[in-house]
């Protein structure tokens, strides 16, 4: 079964490029996970200082493995310290 997950983040203009510099470092990894097909981040219209990451998995089992990933991990407890909150996540089958 086709998973996606969704993350949603509020980021102060001052916290946007290592923001940036972080997810694109979680995306880099991610593109080598079992199971990983896509992802994407969007930058809200009528509020820019929301984003939000879809990614799609290939399964619940293959999203777990990643969640669990220790360089992941650390990358994430970077960006949980940097927004000052800890993300959470929403996941939805296809």
């Amino acid at each position: 079964m086709t998973i996606k997950i969704f993350i949603k983040r509020t980021v102060s203009p001052e916290d946007v490029l290592p923001l940036t510099t972080l997810l694109k470092k979680l995306r880099s990894l991610s593109l080598n996970q079992n199971g990983y097909i896509h992802g994407e981040t969007l930058r809200r219209i009528d509020r820019p200082n929301e984003s939000m990451v879809i990614s799609t998995w290939q399964s619940l089992d293959d999203w777990n493995s990643w969640l669990s990933n220790p360089e992941r991990v650390a990358i994430q407890d970077e960006i949980d310290h940097l927004l000052g909150v800890e993300t959470e996540y929403a996941v939805y089958e296809v």
